[in-house]
């Protein structure tokens, strides 16, 4: 019963984990593309605070369920699907901690903006092109950890 309980919350916040993160990438992608500084201003703020209620908690979920998992299923830490799993996993993580740091600027420089009634700064456009790089591969990584986590490869 433990095994189903944990593999059930695995499953849980990894589907709260990738839909936080697509979801606010793509709701701060194109409402900074409308250039609506208003727009942008609550749409920052938001997904800030998804980050800290939904991604940062998941982040932490993740690895307790999934190395509890491996325990319970008597997987060997060796294996090359939980090693690329754990490396793709983490790395995905180092994507994303320069994401919520560059967020956390550009919801600041959205409300300065918004309550000065002015366009954002060059910067503001700088951190959104960095963020959409670093988010990628960290999307990609997600969907392959995804796969391993599914298929199990030998």
């Amino acid at each position: 019963m433990d095994y189903l309980i944990v593999k059930w919350l695995h499953i849980l916040s990894s589907t709260l984990l990738f839909g936080t993160g697509i979801g606010s990438a793509f709701y701060m992608l194109f409402t900074s593309l409308s250039r609506d500084v208003r727009a942008i201003a609550v749409v920052s703020r938001h997904v800030v605070l998804a980050d800290w209620m939904f991604t940062t908690t998941t982040i932490i979920v993740q690895p307790v369920t999934g190395l509890y998992l491996i325990h319970l299923a008597g997987f060997p830490w060796t294996s090359t699907w939980i090693l690329w799993s754990l490396g793709l996993y983490f790395f995905a993580g180092a994507c994303w901690l320069p994401v919520v740091w560059m967020q956390l600027r550009m919801r600041d420089m959205a409300q300065l903006a918004a309550r000065d009634g002015t366009e954002l700064p060059a910067l503001y456009w700088r951190y959104l092109r960095l963020w959409v790089l670093l988010g990628i591969p960290a999307f990609f990584a997600l969907v392959i950890v995804f796969w391993l986590m599914v298929a199990k490869p030998a």
